[in-house]
């Protein structure tokens, strides 16, 4: 997800005119006809006008060139070397290759006696509830009760992605689960990568029903501010403009409906330290990133989601959100604690599953915060 940067020009590298939006569906009044006509009014004017900075930052050599040509074989070959396998030199750590749950089972933990022992993993863009088989079995058999979400249209949900139009349709998943949860109930959130912005979106709406939000390598936005601002501030040496590449079902000249991660290139970019079944998986499990809410600018309260305890865990090896990043985007917006995985690449729940597993039981143990 780590791919989602700016929206990208037409075939002819100009910026793109404007168009009109797509027909709305049918709705129940011509009030929410008007309503939605405007959102995708909205949705369509701001791609468009960040594919004209990015023809800007092209025709200038700025920050922000990128390629939105469909990558063959041939065209890999002439673009250099590959992308680096780790930002160190140092081969993948032997001390956490495989999943041995005997080993961290917390035999003196009783979670029952925590603030609340329910955690809901939320996915990164383009990954989906797999992802975290390992993790969900560490945490199970430490005996915290698990639920893994797939949001629209990833996973096995079974939206079209290039249709998904807006954060809370892309939530809808999170946001109905948490609705539906008892008064007196509340989870521990934990999110990768997109995901954050997603969970972000959650705690704005339900602040009571959170008792901690854990950021996983994952966008942690500031109030006004979208996964697309974040990424256009990022430094990743091309990497990302290598392998993303944008989708666009409604033509060239409206805005990009989805991204997609180059198969070729998931283990560099994504999966650099993690065993090569587990890179198996994802590529015949990814799915394309919806692009409306990456393009979406999130409204977020002190009183709401201000509220609720945050905490943010590095990841050291990351090619997608490199650590340097990770570290700018906590001191934006400063946490309650951040914990650092060594030796993990932009998929800990892979690469490095007991050390997640230990940070999240550290972050789910922590008592209540005291009122003031």
């Amino acid at each position: 997800m780590g791919g989602l940067i700016s929206c990208m020009s037409g075939r002819d590298g100009r910026s793109p005119s404007a168009s009109p939006p797509p027909p709305a569906a049918k709705r129940r009044s011509s009030a929410s006809s008007r309503r939605s006509a405007a959102k995708a009014a909205e949705i369509d004017e701001q791609a468009l006008a960040a594919a004209a900075a990015l023809v800007l930052g092209q025709r200038g050599g700025g920050a922000f060139d990128r390629s939105a040509s469909v990558r063959y074989a041939a065209k890999r070959q002439q673009q250099g070397p590959p992308l680096p396998r780790s930002s160190s030199t140092r081969p993948r750590s032997l001390a956490d290759p495989e999943l041995q749950p005997q080993h961290l089972l917390a035999k003196d933990l009783n979670t029952k006696d925590l603030e609340t022992n329910i955690i809901v993993l939320v996915h990164g863009g383009g990954f989906g509830a797999w992802c975290w088989y390992k993790t969900m079995s560490l945490l199970e058999d430490s005996g915290f009760k698990v639920n893994a979400i797939d949001l629209t249209g990833s996973g096995i949900h079974c939206s079209d992605t290039n249709k998904i139009t807006s954060i809370s349709e892309y939530a809808e998943p999170l946001t109905s689960y948490l609705k539906g949860l008892g008064d007196a109930e509340k989870v521990i959130l934990i999110a990768h990568d997109f995901g954050g912005a997603c969970i972000s979106h959650a705690m704005e709406m339900f602040p009571l029903k959170v008792a901690k939000a854990v950021f996983l390598c994952a966008t942690m936005l500031t109030n006004g501010h979208s996964a697309l601002d974040m990424f256009q501030q990022m430094d990743t040496n091309g990497m990302l403009q290598k392998a993303q590449e944008f989708v666009y079902s409604n033509g060239k000249d409206k805005p990009p409906t989805a991204i997609k991660i180059d198969r070729a290139l998931l283990r560099d970019l994504l999966f650099n330290q993690s065993p090569a079944k587990d890179v198996s998986l994802a590529s015949v499990s990814i799915r394309p990133i919806p692009f409306a809410p990456v393009m979406e600018k999130l409204t977020l309260t002190e009183e709401k989601y201000g509220s609720v305890r945050r905490f943010f865990v590095e990841t050291t090896e990351d090619n997608a959100i490199p650590l340097s990043h990770q570290q700018s985007m906590c001191a934006a917006n400063p946490p309650e604690k951040v914990l650092r995985l060594k030796g993990s690449d932009h998929a800990p729940f892979f690469s490095r599953p007991q050390a997640l597993h230990k940070a999240l039981v550290e972050i789910a143990t922590l008592p209540p915060a005291q009122s003031s």
